[in-house]
């Protein structure tokens, strides 16, 4: 019998209270044409051990990347995990504290977020990072509601390289907070004028590097002509490993930058959970969203740890935060953050050379195919390439020869009209055999 606490007349006793005539006016800020107009096609009642047996039917019709020569990216990236970081995250001491509400009483978790933090400014290139966030889009907006309140604007410009679901997020947290959004076309070829619209109105200027066809860009005149007029300059970044190749977003004179974390100590895991990064310059420090841990004395002259900045809803009055993350992705940032200690910056430096080495490779064996083009003049481990036909079907073909091969640009953004283009990745875990796959399976394909 189910279980069904409620009755009509306490719905309609609910629904009075709150102000709306029916249930759906609850949902008046999901787009009507992402609801569903009827119940889904699903059995109404399956037992537990059917219910298994058809979700492992269901997921054995997968390719896992673990299975395949596995070229996709775009903001989600297939690298070595060392098994000792698995480990350690599932000890008991790790996986208990997860966030320290009563601080005083978990000084491993505080040192841990204490250590992650200097490691993200230290890669960024930034004077401060925060005790990380949900991941990188969300880190994304956030950033642009900071630039916001420090530049008391609400107008910002997102460079059409972006990544589009970051996008898409930036676009969804400015349409509730009733700030205006400057949307840039795609440009494949990496070459877009941006600088035009940066003007005294604009709060900040979003741009990524490398972007989301992989190319490499100097943010340097873009800060310059932000700083002119007063804006700031929001650099993403959703590859990690290449801040060990790449010039820091604060050396080219970012004010903010939101970073995906994935990329170090965090498996693919079907699309999360991940970890975003955002730091920042030290004068900014008072806006930037969720929280810092910092280091101190405790009265017997013992190195402890606390947090030191707590500006989330949990925190503070609501009308005083700065963010209304409620988590920040601790378990992730603890990956992340034994990751990187292994690794240590030679590590990183010699893992990025092997990363952008393989992507080289790959490059240009796929350049030599005929009719295919790579667009890309600088590129780390990603690219994109020009294919004669629709870039989905090819990738669906490629995965039926099991070749996971890369991601068609529209299904990012189906709206784009750039139907052939695939977004190409290769990390250190590709080996020769893989790439020789690859090429040789395209080949069949385009004949």
């Amino acid at each position: 019998m189910r279980y069904l606490p409620l009755t009509d007349e306490d719905r309609a006793l609910m629904l009075h209270r709150v102000g709306v005539r029916e249930i759906d006016e609850l949902f008046a800020d999901v787009p009507v044409d992402k609801r569903l107009r009827e119940l889904p096609d699903l059995p109404r009642r399956k037992t537990e051990f059917e219910v298994e047996r058809l979700l492992s039917s269901m997921a054995g019709r997968n390719l896992p990347a673990g299975s395949a020569p596995f070229f996709v990216g775009c903001g989600a990236y297939k690298h070595h995990i060392p098994a000792s970081v698995d480990h350690l995250i599932q000890r008991s001491e790790f996986l208990t504290s997860y966030t320290p509400y009563q601080p005083e009483i978990a000084q491993g978790t505080l040192q841990y977020l204490f250590e992650f933090q200097t490691q993200v400014a230290r890669l960024t290139g930034m004077d401060v990072a925060n005790a990380s966030m949900y991941d990188g889009s969300t880190a994304a907006a956030e950033a642009v509601l900071m630039a916001h309140r420090l530049t008391r604007r609400g107008r910002a410009v997102l460079s059409g390289n972006l990544h589009p679901h970051y996008r898409a997020t930036i676009e969804t947290v400015s349409a509730l907070s009733d700030h205006a959004v400057v949307l840039f076309a795609p440009k494949p070829d990496g070459r877009e004028d941006i600088l035009a619209s940066i003007d005294k109105d604009t709060s900040c200027v979003v741009v990524q590097t490398p972007d989301v066809f992989g190319h490499l860009h100097d943010l340097k005149p873009i800060a310059e002509k932000a700083h002119a007029v007063g804006a700031l300059l929001v650099a993403v970044v959703t590859e990690a490993v290449s801040f060990g190749a790449v010039a820091s977003p604060g050396e080219m004179d970012a004010d903010i930058v939101a970073a995906e974390g994935q990329s170090i100590g965090n498996a693919l895991s079907f699309g999360g959970p991940y970890v975003g990064l955002l730091a920042t310059r030290q004068k900014f420090v008072r806006q930037m969203p969720g929280r810092l841990a910092g280091e101190t004395l405790d009265a017997e002259g013992r190195r402890s740890f606390v947090l030191t900045l707590s500006t989330r809803e949990q925190h503070i009055r609501r009308e005083k935060a700065t963010s209304n993350i409620c988590t920040n992705s601790g378990l992730c940032a603890l990956a992340f953050t034994i990751h990187m200690t292994l690794l240590g910056e030679t590590g990183l430096r010699r893992l990025a050379r092997v990363n952008h080495a393989n992507a080289v490779k790959l490059a240009g064996a796929l350049a030599a195919i005929r009719g295919v083009q790579v667009v890309n003049e600088t590129f780390f481990n990603e690219f994109a390439i020009r294919v004669p036909g629709r870039a989905d079907s090819i990738i669906e073909r490629l995965a039926e020869k099991g070749v996971l091969a890369g991601v068609p640009y529209s299904r990012l953004d189906p709206n784009a009209g750039l139907d052939d283009f695939i977004i190409v990745a290769s990390t250190e875990v590709n080996t020769g055999d893989d790439r020789a796959t690859y090429v040789r399976a395209l080949q069949e394909v385009l004949r």
